[in-house]
């Protein structure tokens, strides 16, 4: 367990280092923006550098902007979810005051591509063990775990209003350059982890009333449990069929590793549903 630990630790720390080099070698110098949070305390930070005159650094702002998130995460979400996105956040803050802004290249497709690679990567390590970088990942969690909310459309209208103030405030050619920085973030993220909102999970398994237990205890979560065979062993044994948000995956997969170690579990993308999928009561 403390080797585990020690290891989620460690791939925060370095996610945090991957955020802070986008940002400082690629992003920041080229006016092009990240998305989340990130994005918005880069945006920040450039209006009060060009037109106020306050230099007050992108990390700074994004420690600041995420501390009521921090706050909301610990009370809604838990403990330790919150207390691992706060170390995300801290890195990536003393990542982006410590490390120079430095220009590697004049191409500023190049900074937009290469910046979106390098954050996504940081971004889908994080993800992929359980933890996040603050911010938005924070605010969805708390929507996927309160009700169904349409949490794609909360980031869809923070990251428009990042887009539409770098075209507004500096050159329209920047909000494309962002654009295509936000979509080579989720396609990196997306190869990563996942950045579907949605995913299915099929799990096959001879302990379908233990795991069944053991998931209503972490997620309110409806669940549909089938009889199956095995093709070639001719075992009975069930399916279970569920859908959860990306934020629940990492618990999920957890719970399973945990009860059946030996199950076998199918994620695929859910690109829609009808009705509810949460549990009553």
């Amino acid at each position: 367990m403390f080797l585990f630990e020690a290891k989620r630790i460690i791939i925060v720390v370095f996610g945090a280092l991957l955020n802070a080099i986008s940002l400082n070698f690629f992003l920041i110098g080229a006016n092009v923006y990240a998305s989340g949070f990130t994005g918005a305390a880069q945006l920040i930070s450039s209006v009060f550098n060009d037109f106020v005159g306050i230099g007050i650094s992108t990390g700074i702002l994004l420690f600041i902007l995420n501390i009521p998130v921090a706050i909301l995460g610990w009370f809604k979400v838990g403990k330790g979810f919150t207390v691992y996105s706060a170390i995300s956040v801290a890195c990536t803050t003393i990542f982006l005051e410590v490390l120079p802004i430095i220009h590697i290249s004049e191409d500023i497709i190049l900074n937009a591509v290469f910046g979106g690679v390098i954050g996504g990567t940081g971004v889908g390590i994080t993800l992929k063990l359980g933890a996040s970088t603050g911010g938005m990942d924070i605010v969805a969690m708390v929507l996927s775990r309160m009700k169904d909310r349409p949490i794609g459309t909360y980031f869809l209208l923070l990251n428009a209003v990042i887009i539409a103030m770098a075209g507004i405030l500096y050159e329209p050619e920047n909000a494309l350059y962002t654009l295509l920085t936000l979509y080579v973030t989720t396609r990196v993220i997306d190869a990563i982890h996942t950045r579907h909102e949605k995913v299915t999970a099929m799990i096959i398994t001879h302990k379908a009333d233990e795991l069944q237990k053991a998931i209503h205890n972490k997620m309110v979560r409806g669940i549909t449990i089938l009889p199956a065979k095995g093709a070639y062993t001719r075992e009975d044994k069930n399916m279970m069929y569920l859908v959860v948000t990306r934020y629940e995956l990492y618990d999920l997969e957890k719970i399973i590793s945990e009860i059946d170690p030996n199950a076998f579990t199918n994620i695929v993308q859910t690109t829609g549903i009808f009705g509810f999928f949460r549990r009553d009561g």
